[in-house]
């Protein structure tokens, strides 16, 4: 990695300094300064969903436990079935799960048994009971059973000893029953990483409050808060609006600083005379690893260090929030929380609009899916006209599209890479 470019107090062009770099370069470096969170603490089971392991765990017990039956039916013995069929057996017994069968069965003898009962020493089959016909005490079975028909056998599932799970997997539904399985009551994950959350701008104005002259509701604070939400891992610091001053905002950081692992700013990072961020960041001794990415929406987009903290200014309007946030601040906010998977998960698409874009750069465009080709892939269509402010379009898509460099334009069927949008969990 290059050396970062330190933000001075003087600095007022924020992009001043620096080239213009990919998007996967940026993503790099913003997930290379980021330091997984260390500390930890237990939490019940029962809590503990989307949370992130901080360590492996190793299967304490066989699962399933014990040989028990996978239908309600009769178990039975092959050795009794050495003779031509159909075999008549008197029954001896009844296993309801829960319960186990006391005495010694004897010859020829079957045992009525119900799903997830214990199968008793010596019976190696257990016929469903479909299969048989009952006659007041006996059964009569037509068809000889293979061994181990219907049985599950202890610890075909798990063995004691076997890894469950490894440090960074993150706790599912799926995975907090087989810990339950296990008899886990309480887990070790690492602690919640603490964001930062402000909007910058003297013209935002909150929900609910009636708008002055020049004035927009802010949006991208609800945007982003929302898509947090979803992450078990995270905890939001809100410090909400801060106005367009250095002194101002300069506050705001270094308090910040003292708190979070990472902060997450909207607005102010362009190269106009009112945009403040990278000055202030500048009077805490930050340092900024990217400035200016090839990527529409987001280009201005500043992700850096404030000492321990990391620090990711993206651009204020919608889009370039929405989109800055997911590709390039989020994959290291995963990092700080320890999950083992960090990147965007995209899947393959092909386009159905056509579209006029610059070589070079990378855009991402809002859309819906319409349809599947024939090959099953999703067939997207473009939302509105590329406005990064465009909230309309953003609120309708179904995810984002990848527009690669290397294409200048886009024609109706052309591969394309597809992420649905969902939360940051």
């Amino acid at each position: 990695m290059k050396t970062a470019i330190a933000a001075t107090n003087e600095t007022c062009q924020a992009g001043a300094e620096g080239r213009v770099i990919s998007v996967d370069i940026a993503a790099g470096k913003a997930v290379a300064i980021a330091r997984t969170v260390r500390e930890t603490e237990r939490v019940p089971l029962i809590t503990a969903t989307g949370r992130i392991l901080a360590h492996d765990i190793r299967g304490s017990i066989d699962l399933p436990p014990f040989d028990n039956s996978a239908m309600d039916g009769y178990a039975v013995r092959l050795a009794d079935f050495a003779t031509s069929g159909p075999w008549m057996f008197s029954v001896g017994g009844r296993i309801a799960a829960g319960e186990l069968h006391a005495g010694q069965p004897a010859s020829n003898e079957a045992l009525r048994i119900f799903t997830g009962a214990p199968v008793p020493a010596g019976f190696d089959a257990v016929v469903m009971q479909e299969h048989c016909e009952r006659r007041n005490d006996a059964v009569v079975i037509a068809k000889r059973p293979r061994g181990g028909e219907n049985i599950r056998h202890a610890g075909e599932d798990v063995r004691a000893g076997d890894r469950l799970m490894a440090a960074g997997d993150q706790l599912s539904p799926q995975r907090l029953a087989l810990l339950a399985g296990q008899g886990v009551a309480e887990v070790e994950v690492l602690r919640r990483v603490r964001i930062g959350l402000i909007s910058t701008g003297t013209e935002l104005q909150q929900p609910g409050e009636p708008l002055g002259p020049g004035q927009i509701y802010n949006s991208n604070r609800v945007m982003i808060r929302a898509m947090l939400s979803a992450a078990s891992w995270a905890e939001i610091v809100d410090y909400g609006i801060v106005p367009d001053r250095r002194d101002a905002l300069a506050e705001a950081f270094g308090e910040a600083a003292g708190t979070c692992d990472v902060l997450v700013t909207t607005g102010g990072v362009s190269a106009g005379e009112e945009d403040h961020v990278v000055s202030a960041l500048g009077q805490h001794g930050g340092m900024l690893d990217v400035l200016k990415v090839a990527m529409r929406p987001g280009k201005p987009v500043k992700i850096g260090m404030i000492g321990s903290m990391l620090f990711a200014g993206l651009p204020g309007n919608p889009n370039a929030a929405l989109v800055t946030f997911r590709q390039i601040a989020l994959p290291a906010i995963r990092v700080i929380a320890g999950l083992a998977s960090v990147g965007p998960q995209w899947s393959a698409a092909v386009a159905g609009f056509g579209y006029e874009k610059r070589l070079g750069r990378t855009e991402f465009v809002p859309v819906r899916v319409s349809g599947r080709d024939e090959l099953g892939r999703p067939v997207l269509q473009m939302l509105g006209r590329g406005s990064s402010a465009s909230l309309m379009a953003m609120s309708l898509a179904d995810g984002i599209a990848l527009l690669p460099p290397d294409i200048a334009a886009v024609k109706h069927g052309l591969p394309l890479l597809y992420e649905a949008l969902r939360g940051s969990d």
